[in-house]
């Protein structure tokens, strides 16, 4: 039966059987008991499905992974720790050394550096483009070891919508899948898959646990990008694995490589494994993500216009905003909403916003964004700290940038504490 992404939310992942518990069960269990030593070593030859130890698959974080991949309409998916690991097994997983990745240059300042710095040392190149660059320019960065196209669906923090269709049309043509982390969007309000997206990753910490209570991370593959039509880019997947004597991922199990290889290999030797309570309480995060989406979209919408209006603002991002430069895109990709994070910059420059952000009572300042309470931070100086100058030129993360993410919190309360803290900061 076909259902809305609302009601997968609240029921898909997860079906009880006659007397089984009606809740999600936390199987908090590192290893599985079997009859037979031959049944063990069939699992561990990847010749039969089951679990057998929870560093790589556990049946709370598989239920959770079903619910998220129905949500994108993806084909499978798995859980990470984090959304860090998420972006880092999405990429490795078919990224080797002396391999180049394009990625949009406006990206959250951990996978920037993840990318820039970190992989590098790993023997992996990376070109950052300009995310409103022209197909002719965007063609330009791909070289012939080019292994995947890296972008976020909005970006954190400066909003920008990614033309999901130019990046996928552009990486196809050169063979290799678009990776999009839609962490900002989530499914409720963007599914990159329907616009050509190979790989969706999320930072399940934010909108979809919703509460700041738990950190993890998500991969769903679309099943759709076909491996063995450009084999020879991407040997791991389509040579034979000899640590498990001799597997061939894409020829033996079809649409269920990727993410085969990413848990039976990846997962296997990095250990990027979710705890099942974290899997648990995201699961109940997930029930309401729907309603959550819609109230914080509502509120911010609010909070940008009445930004929009004060003379005391210098500047607001939301592309909700009809007078965003992304509010076209935005329709096109996210017609019901784009998510619940703004970014402005208050007259008087980073010294104002240092003690707006200081006034606020109602929002607090904290190192998150994307829950359920109005939060606030200045990107310069705290998530894109280790940038340079010309980095954060390209991020679009100005000394001046303030991120507010809007709560689920009463609108006229939200908006009251940003006036009484806006009279401080401009006095």
């Amino acid at each position: 039966m076909s259902y809305h992404v609302n009601t997968h939310c609240v029921q898909t992942g997860y079906t009880p059987k006659n007397g089984e518990p009606r809740v999600l069960p936390i199987v908090q269990s590192t290893t599985y008991k079997y009859e037979s030593s031959d049944q063990m070593g069939r699992l561990f030859d990847l010749e039969e499905d089951g679990y057998f130890y929870s560093r790589l698959q556990n049946p709370t974080s598989d239920a959770v992974a079903r619910k998220i991949c129905a949500l994108e309409g993806g084909h499978a998916a798995m859980l990470t720790s984090s959304g860090q690991a998420a972006n880092f097994l999405a990429l490795f997983n078919i990224v080797n050394a002396g391999d180049h990745v394009v990625s949009s240059s406006t990206i959250y300042g951990g996978t920037f550096n993840l990318l820039d710095v970190t992989m590098r040392k790993m023997g992996i190149d990376v070109t950052f483009v300009d995310p409103d660059c022209s197909e002719e320019e965007l063609n330009a960065a791909f070289k012939p070891n080019t292994k995947a196209v890296f972008g976020e669906t909005l970006s954190n923090p400066t909003l920008v919508v990614l033309d999901i269709e130019k990046f996928a049309k552009c990486a196809h043509e050169h063979g290799v899948p678009l990776v999009v982390d839609n962490t900002f969007a989530t499914p409720i309000n963007c599914r990159p898959m329907e616009f050509g997206a190979d790989i969706v990753t999320h930072s399940t910490t934010k909108y979809m646990e919703g509460h700041a209570s738990t950190v993890g991370g998500a991969v769903v593959d679309s099943g759709n990008f076909d491996w063995l039509a450009h084999a020879d880019k991407f040997p791991g997947l389509t040579q034979p694995d000899e640590s498990y004597h001799g597997l061939n991922y894409a020829k033996d199990r079809g649409k269920d490589a990727y993410i085969l290889k990413a848990t039976a290999q990846m997962m296997r030797d990095l250990g990027m494994t979710p705890a099942p309570i974290s899997s648990f309480l995201l699961n109940l995060g997930l029930e309401s993500l729907a309603l959550r989406v819609e109230r914080h979209c509502a509120n911010a919408l609010a909070v940008a216009q009445a930004l929009e209006a004060d003379e005391r603002i210098g500047w607001v991002n939301y592309p909700g905003l009809t007078s965003s430069k992304y509010h076209a895109l935005a329709q096109k990709y996210m017609p019901k909403g784009t998510c619940g994070v703004i970014s402005f910059g208050i007259k008087g420059g980073r010294a104002a916003a240092t003690r707006f952000m200081d006034s606020l009572k109602l929002a607090a300042i904290v190192t998150h964004v994307a829950d359920a309470r109005t939060c606030v931070l200045h990107p310069a100086s705290t998530t894109h700290r280790q940038m340079t100058d010309e980095q954060l030129a390209a991020c679009g993360v100005g000394p001046d940038l303030i991120r507010l993410s809007v709560g689920i919190e009463y609108i006229d309360d939200i908006l009251a504490d940003i006036r009484q803290a806006l009279d401080v900061a401009c006095e």
